[in-house]
């Protein structure tokens, strides 16, 4: 396979997936921060997100961290797919014997496909909102915002659509289980004193951040308000 001029060996490939990964559990963070307002159904709530959701998308610093976002998820995921794919013409043929569990887990055997398919929920949750967001021509709230509240509570109603989030964050939460503390690895950051620490901060990573973002659509589904 011809390798990238921008990704270069796969020691730089593991660079940037370390890069990249560690910059969008940042924005994972603070995506998160915001959204867990939608928690409050009260009309000053509602009226609170959505001067939130138009100062994320008009301050223009904002817009662009928001543009190095866009090409961080499209580099981490193009990225993976290189080193998934190096990975496999390097073992063209599986071992006679496997035993996969005696040295990892199952899905950090698995990122390459846990990560397609977050890109496959990353791109219909855009479409969803995001995209509503900016072109979707909706109505404003009594503060001349765009009442973007009301179109997420809205999805939130579906069942099916909030089975579809929680599952998806599932997903999210074995994918960082092992990228977290991998992005650090590949980084060269080990040390016998620091690195239980950052395994055990990935754990907690993994685990609590998937879980609140999937609070928020039982939540809003269970109390509409």
């Amino acid at each position: 396979m011809a390798r990238s001029a921008l990704l270069g060996s796969s020691l730089t490939k593991k660079y940037w997936m370390a890069l990249t990964g560690l910059f969008l559990c940042l924005f994972l963070v603070i995506h998160l921060a915001g959204n867990l307002q939608l928690l409050d159904a009260s009309p000053e709530g509602r009226l609170k997100f959505n001067a939130y959701a138009k100062f994320m998308t008009t301050f223009p610093l904002i817009k662009v961290v928001s543009y190095v976002l866009y090409f961080s998820i499209l580099f981490h995921a193009f990225d993976g797919i290189l080193l998934a794919m190096q990975n496999r013409q390097a073992r063209p043929t599986r071992y006679v014997k496997e035993n996969p569990s005696a040295n990892r887990t199952w899905y950090s055997g698995q990122m390459a496909l846990l990560g397609t398919l977050l890109l496959v929920f990353i791109v219909l949750h855009m479409k969803h909102f995001w995209y509503e967001m900016h072109w979707g021509g909706l109505p404003v709230d009594a503060e001349g915002n765009t009442d973007l509240f009301t179109v997420v509570a809205a999805a939130f109603r579906e069942p099916l659509y909030v089975l579809f989030y929680v599952v998806a964050m599932a997903v999210l939460g074995f994918h960082l289980l092992h990228g977290f503390q991998s992005a650090f690895q590949s980084l060269g950051l080990n040390h016998p004193r620091y690195t239980p620490i950052i395994k055990n901060v990935g754990v907690f990573f993994g685990v609590v951040v998937p879980i609140l973002f999937a609070l928020i659509p039982v939540w809003m589904f269970a109390f509409p308000g």
